[in-house]
């Protein structure tokens, strides 16, 4: 069985694979150009797998979750390059859901 690893230990396992493999961070911007590439392959095996557009021939080998997890490790490298601690900021994150939504989606008749 494969150890589960935490968002703490998942930011300094990226850290040690960037200076050790990777030579340095991308910086800044550039993670974020790479990010929103990476968010965008999800969206387009989203569109053809769920929404009405259908696969290419060169789209028959996408893989979902690795595309997934590419996203959270430039998110994470951005994260450690800018000081977020991902494990606390997500934590504050359902925090302010839990305050903000408490009852919102409860008495949305939408989701009824």
């Amino acid at each position: 069985m494969k150890k589960e690893v935490t968002i703490s230990e998942a930011q300094e396992l990226v850290d040690h694979w960037i200076k050790t493999v990777g030579v340095r961070y991308f910086n800044e911007l550039t993670n974020t150009a790479i990010l929103m590439e990476e968010v965008g392959e999800l969206a387009r095996i989203m569109a053809r797998k769920y929404g009405e557009q259908s696969f290419k021939e060169s789209d028959k080998d996408v893989n979902m979750a690795d595309e997934m997890a590419d996203i959270l490790w430039v998110l994470i490298c951005l994260a450690n390059q800018t000081g977020v601690d991902l494990t606390e900021a997500l934590q504050k994150n359902f925090d302010k859901k839990n305050i903000r939504d408490k009852d919102r989606h409860k008495g949305n008749k939408k989701l009824q």
